[in-house]
């Protein structure tokens, strides 16, 4: 079956139009990277005929993911085309990880990262923000103690026996809600399930209202980060939980067979 059809044949909705964004992006890259100086919108709209409304979003995107640099009310090929030709190994973790957050994000429209240890905390080096009027955001390179975090969770369930003993007896584990865990044995008690069910699970341990999700990623035998998705207390139920752990598990498969 042609995959540009549905069942009846005809034209899957909204295809055309998504199929028209992507040339025209692809129309903008190749038309300023033609030119030797920094174009102004005005030009790139006329030159290739797209609607000024159009034109606003694709560039605040290009701009948004490093394709082009805008410098006052002129645009130029940015540092991202660059990072497109980059050799094997040239990509980092969190480059590899940005698509597939995105698409997770996409995929549940709630708030998806990817998490990184830093000592015995947790930071964020890629997150998407859910697109719902409720939603929890995070902010990129911000340090969060592991103990109050899925990803945390999941990262410090994937530690040695030895190095999950010095955790307890150097970190500072304040409590930030009612609900956040901060005592040795019932934390253990939760990384000890984490470690068989393969997902960490908060719930209000760091913002009221707020439940998380998170599975950690290996590559190489070692735990190298974690995915989480953070979804408000009011949507998170029974069905979302099994959907979110799946598309975890799906794309933190995906991470670590892309190493």
């Amino acid at each position: 079956m042609d995959s540009g059809a549905g069942i009846s044949g005809h034209p899957i909705p909204g295809q055309s139009s998504q199929v028209k964004s992507a040339t025209r992006t692809l129309d903008i890259i190749e038309y300023v990277v033609a030119h030797d100086r920094p174009l102004v919108a005005q030009e790139i709209a006329v030159a290739l005929g797209i609607p000024v409304s159009s034109l606003s979003y694709l560039l605040a995107t290009l701009v948004d993911r490093h394709y082009l640099v805008r410098e006052g009310r002129r645009y130029s090929a940015g540092p991202g085309l660059e990072r497109l030709q980059a050799k094997s190994g040239g990509f980092s973790l969190s480059e590899r990880a940005a698509p597939l957050v995105r698409t997770l994000r996409v995929q549940l429209n709630e708030t998806s990262s990817f998490f990184v240890r830093s000592e015995w905390d947790v930071e964020a080096t890629v997150t998407e923000s859910s697109e719902q009027a409720l939603r929890y955001s995070i902010e990129t390179g911000k340090r969060i103690p592991m103990h109050v975090m899925a990803s945390g969770k999941a990262l410090l369930a994937a530690m040695s026996d030895e190095e999950l003993d010095r955790y307890f007896a150097e970190s500072q584990r304040e409590r930030l809600t009612p609900s956040t865990v901060t005592e040795e044995g019932p934390l253990r008690a939760q990384l000890a399930r984490i470690r068989k069910d393969g997902f960490a699970m908060t719930d209000e341990e760091r913002s009221l209202g707020i439940c998380g999700i998170g599975r950690v990623v290996t590559i190489g035998g070692e735990p190298v980060g974690a995915l989480s998705v953070a979804v408000p207390k009011v949507r998170f139920d029974d069905a979302l939980r099994e959907r979110v752990c799946g598309l975890l598990e799906r794309t933190s498969g995906l991470l670590e067979s892309a190493a």
